[in-house]
């Protein structure tokens, strides 16, 4: 069977100078990043979502629910500016709240509201189930073979930054 990497390599094959193993698996792993993208954003719009109110929940709910904006800030690696804007939509749209620290009131915490959490929970099970459905293309012991090729690259990738 042939995918559309292996047209790719055909069309380019004595063209330009590459290493066609080294391409193929580079240009598979950036098409399935673009095909999970794309199934995310579907998973989203089927909840009324976009990316950023997803991303920052998904942050939230890691954190317990509550974190601080310069901890968001810093998990979703955007300036004070970028966070406040972005709390601001998501507190009009009641999906989380601020609230004042009793201890000191100059901190301000930011909680995932249970509206929050619901619509979050609803994406995260379609995402789930797109994901899934790709993978489990492969078999058990495929999938864990993969993983840790996958986390071979990374690790190297990881450690070369």
């Amino acid at each position: 069977m042939e995918d559309s990497v292996d047209r790719h390599l055909a069309r380019w094959r004595g063209k330009a100078p590459f290493d066609e193993r080294v391409e193929a698996v580079v240009s598979r792993m950036q098409l399935l990043v673009k095909h999970l993208s794309h199934a995310k954003e579907v998973a989203l719009a089927e909840v009324g979502m976009q990316d950023f109110e997803y991303e920052t929940l998904h942050r939230l709910v890691a954190r317990g629910g509550a974190a601080t904006p310069s901890e968001l800030a810093t998990d979703l690696l955007l300036s004070p500016a970028g966070i406040t804007g972005r709390l601001d939509t998501l507190e009009r749209s009641g999906l989380v709240r601020r609230v004042r620290s009793t201890e000191d009131r100059r901190r301000v915490d930011v909680e995932v509201t249970s509206k929050g959490h619901d619509l979050w929970m609803e994406a995260m099970t379609i995402r789930s189930e797109v994901e899934a459905n790709m993978v489990n293309a492969l078999g058990p012991e495929d999938q864990e073979t993969l993983d840790g090729l996958l986390k071979r690259l990374l690790m190297r990738a990881e450690s070369t930054r």
